[in-house]
């Protein structure tokens, strides 16, 4: 193993309520009455794509709105509430990409989320983890499609002129596990708070921490 890819900025820290809650207080703001509560988020969840999610929830409610206008607001108060809070990376994360530098491993961000949230979220960990921890971030400013499309990982390979079956991707969510794949990437499943109920089958194990030993030995096998 040469290289380690986190897939998602959750699988940095777990960001999942705080998207939720952004969600909520947009539709709000757009004067709808919709509530996402968890246990239907977490269904949600289960396909990618924040405004694609919205126009797919409107469509099944019978009702016309303006999801790429949503979305944005859902942005702009999902970063305002990074930087106002305080927040810590997941378990074993910090330690995780210290250890692989350590041992001369390359560590990549390979996400489908803004540049503008990737930006907001490194800068709110920041100095835990940071935009120097990486040596690639891959984001929607690349032009790639969401996942599960795979050329974010491809993308990410080929920056960082390594094999597939060198790296490993770390992922919170199916559509992530699906892309890694498909990049023929093997990946471990690190579910966030929503979706740790999901069916992971596609990774080749599944963990609620991050150990780098425990991960070359995944890989060895």
């Amino acid at each position: 193993m040469t290289t380690i890819l986190f897939g998602s900025i959750s699988t940095v820290v777990d960001t999942s309520e705080l998207q939720r809650s952004a969600f909520n207080a947009a539709f709000a703001q757009h004067g709808l009455d919709w509530q996402w509560e968890q246990e239907e988020y977490q269904s949600l969840l289960k396909e990618s794509g924040g405004q694609d999610r919205i126009s797919r929830y409107a469509q099944e409610r019978g009702e016309t709105v303006d999801a790429p206008s949503i979305h944005e607001m859902k942005t702009m108060l999902f970063q305002q509430y990074l930087t106002a809070g305080n927040f810590e990376p997941r378990q074993g994360v910090a330690e995780l990409i210290a250890a692989a530098h350590d041992q001369g491993l390359k560590v990549g961000l390979v996400t489908t989320t803004s540049s503008s949230n990737v930006e907001t979220l490194l800068g709110a960990l920041a100095p835990k983890v940071q935009r120097e921890s990486f040596d690639v971030v891959v984001d929607l400013g690349a032009g790639i499609q969401e996942k599960p499309d795979s050329a974010s990982y491809r993308l990410a390979l080929d920056y960082l002129s390594e094999d597939a079956d060198k790296c490993v991707a770390i992922e919170d969510n199916v559509d992530g596990v699906n892309a890694a794949t498909a990049a023929g990437i093997a990946c471990v499943a690190f579910p966030n708070a929503n979706t740790a109920g999901h069916d992971f089958a596609g990774a080749i194990s599944q963990v609620d921490h991050l150990d780098l030993s425990a991960l070359q030995r995944l890989i060895a096998k």
